[in-house]
């Protein structure tokens, strides 16, 4: 899958992951790969992203909003 996050002043992140786990505002979820289509807000919290090769990252945001279609995520963000 590939991930995009995306903060009003820059690019945060872009990359291929096979997991990410996000701070929903109705509470935490993770997509893998080929999950459906999917548009959430998201709550002030850390988004845990699992890149291809199996290292962990973290990135803490004040809520936003992403959506995953056809194995792409893209996040937009305050930081």
């Amino acid at each position: 899958m590939h991930l995009e996050i995306i903060s009003p002043d820059k690019a945060i992140y872009k990359g291929e992951v096979k997991l990410v786990q996000f701070p929903g505002a109705g509470g935490s979820f993770e997509i893998m790969q080929n999950h459906a289509p999917l548009i959430s807000a998201l709550a002030f919290g850390k988004i845990k992203v699992v890149t291809i090769e199996g290292a962990i990252r973290y990135f803490e945001i004040k809520g936003g909003i992403m959506e995953v279609q056809k194995n792409k995520i893209i996040v937009l963000s305050e930081m």
